[in-house]
């Protein structure tokens, strides 16, 4: 095997490093990931369709980019508070998860989880392209072999169908498909 090839199988995983600290809450990122996700490609631009937001609380100087991260069906227990640098924080500002008990990263038309892609097919994510404060970098590293373990996570459609069994039931999204699976007159 050569070099190149060994090199071609490594699995990389990127992820968005945030710094708070330096975070202005000027939502550029929001605006740039609404626009790219629209359809078409960059045809509008609604915030609430992005795949990151900043969590403000203006009069506090409280700007938190979080970015969206895996669906999941349950509520968390944890209603924590932190405290950092004299500046308080509840454990949902936090959190990357869509989840029942919040409204960030729903598509708000139909309800269904968004996740971050990194901006799939750009060299880099619009987000951390378009920070012009460096509150966001990218970073990259190998696959450790952890990694490797994790259960391998569902595909977009078992995601959506399942949000969508979650928020109208599983029955009203049976019969939406057969309707669906009928032929059209």
């Amino acid at each position: 095997m050569t070099e190149n090839s060994e090199k071609s199988e490594k699995k990389v995983i990127k992820t968005l490093k945030i710094d708070v600290d330096k975070c202005n809450g000027c939502r550029a990122c929001e605006i740039i990931c609404s626009a790219f996700h629209a359809t078409p490609r960059y045809s509008s631009n609604n915030p609430a369709r992005s795949r990151i937001r900043v969590i403000r609380d203006p009069l506090r100087d409280v700007y938190v980019p979080v970015y969206a991260g895996a669906y999941t069906m349950a509520e968390c227990a944890g209603r924590d508070q932190y405290t950092i640098d004299g500046k308080s924080y509840d454990e949902c500002s936090f959190c990357r998860a869509s989840c029942p008990s919040r409204e960030e990263f729903k598509e708000p038309d139909s309800g269904l989880p968004l996740k971050c892609d990194m901006c799939e097919g750009e060299e880099e994510p619009l987000c951390v392209k378009w920070c012009m404060v460096d509150a966001l970098t990218v970073e990259i590293r190998e696959a450790s072999p952890e990694d490797a373990e994790a259960e391998p996570e569902p595909e977009d459609l078992d995601i959506g169908l399942e949000a969508l069994a979650d928020k109208y039931g599983m029955e009203a999204v049976r019969t939406a498909l057969a309707r669906m699976g009928q032929p059209k007159e």
